[in-house]
């Protein structure tokens, strides 16, 4: 077995922070949970975990649905947490900030709601390292709209080919949607300078923030996106709540994807009008306790800071990148220089299937992500099947990589054996 590296960059985080976070404290077949899948979802803090709870015995109402004290106090929390968002990520205005279900939801209102825009031989660009929320809405319309998609590709080393923007964005190019960090490669895309091509031909750009809001500053004005989305349950809050961001005149130019319910300004037996912008998109009673709970995981993420943040992440895949790359036969995909990276890294063993090495690491605690990530397009342009994933949260430490190498040089020993 390798010996450990004794690099001093990575932070080791003190107990306390550690106990912050209950799930931690939990035992997974007699073994100390060490969660490695947080851009999947992110583990939640209990003071995230105890605003939720404390708004559910507590107040309980209705947003918007009442003039009673339970359904006014669960407005004025609901709204505060959208000024939070607003001023946390420097969105235009808390106006321009709209609840969705998760990034998916949100992808979905962007294509769905520009849908009536777009004519047959119009083109939608995308990059060839997308997740899969945002490939098939785009795919779906493509089918229905007899729209055109044009993909900008990938390196060998997993980075997008920017010489191509001139050539890939046209004239026909009505949106470009591109992801910020990629969930399997884990390239940080320059986004800015895509959101100036695309604006250079006229089109939307929408900027898929789901692997990087929360793990690295994010400005949504330096973005020089139209639209940018995110899940709060990839920045530990709950899952089921979501965000697009928008400029004003952006999402005045989306029709909504759901109706009903209190995104009305007026309705007849035979006609309706929407509510402004962002009722007009969130049809239906919100996850307010999920709303609540988030805000909590603002203070939490804003506390800690961008900058150190992103250090954090950086400092754990500089030496999760070196320790793997010392497992002789272990490919890794994407960017071998870890500043290009965010904090999550793909690989594959050429000795172990990555479904065997998720199982065998499960045994010890270790929990990783299998599979093609919802990138099957990505994995098969590389020549895979699947990876295995590992990636880092605030709460990991370089002892968690070490579990993750240990792991590894025991499944290869069950499987030579």
């Amino acid at each position: 077995m390798e010996t450990r590296s004794n690099t001093a960059a990575v932070p080791h985080l003190d107990m306390s922070e550690r106990r912050r976070f209950p799930a931690l404290a939990r035992l997974v077949d007699g073994h100390p949970l060490i969660y490695l899948d947080s851009a999947a979802t992110s583990l939640r803090p209990s003071e995230v975990i105890d605003a939720g709870c404390q708004f559910c015995r507590e107040h309980d109402g209705n947003p918007h649905r009442g003039l009673y004290t339970l359904s006014t106090e669960a407005t004025a929390a609901y709204e505060a947490t959208r000024e939070m968002v607003a001023t946390w990520l420097h969105a235009p205005s808390p106006e321009s900030v709209v609840y969705t279900r998760n990034t998916t939801a949100a992808l979905n209102l962007v294509a769905r709601g520009i849908a009536h825009e777009l004519t047959a031989g119009d083109e939608v660009v995308l990059t060839e390292m997308e997740h899969h929320a945002n490939l098939v809405p785009w795919i779906t319309l493509a089918k229905k709209r007899g729209i055109s998609l044009r993909y900008i590709p990938i390196d060998d080393n997993g980075e997008l080919r920017l010489e191509t923007l001139e050539t890939i964005i046209t004239p026909r190019t009505r949106v470009v949607s591109a992801v910020h960090v990629s969930n399997v490669l884990g390239t940080i895309n320059p986004v800015r300078l895509i959101a100036d091509a695309a604006h250079r031909a006229g089109a939307l750009m929408v900027v898929d923030a789901a692997q990087s809001v929360g793990h690295m500053p994010f400005d949504f004005e330096a973005t020089g996106a139209d639209l940018a989305v995110f899940s709060a349950h990839k920045c530990y809050g709950p899952t089921g709540l979501g965000f697009l961001i928008g400029k004003p005149d952006a999402l005045e130019r989306l029709e909504p994807l759901e109706t009903g319910g209190d995104m009305i300004e007026y309705v007849s037996y035979h006609d309706a009008t929407w509510a402004p912008i962002p009722g007009r998109f969130e049809a239906g009673t919100p996850n307010a306790s999920a709303a609540v709970a988030f805000a909590r995981a603002i203070d939490y993420l804003r506390q800690r800071g961008g900058d150190s943040l992103r250090e954090h992440d950086l400092s754990l895949t500089t030496y999760a990148l070196e320790r793997l790359m010392a497992v002789p036969g272990m490919k890794i995909l994407g960017p071998r220089e870890p500043e290009k990276r965010g904090g999550l890294i793909a690989f594959v063993d050429s000795l172990v299937h990555p479904h065997d090495l998720a199982t065998i690491l499960d045994e010890a605690g270790v929990a990783v992500r299998a599979g093609h990530h919802c990138a099957q397009p990505l994995h098969r342009k590389l020549g895979l099947a699947a990876s295995a994933r590992a990636s880092f949260g605030v709460y990991t430490d370089k002892s968690d990589v070490d579990a993750l190498i240990d792991g590894i040089y025991t499944a290869r020993k069950v499987f030579q054996s």
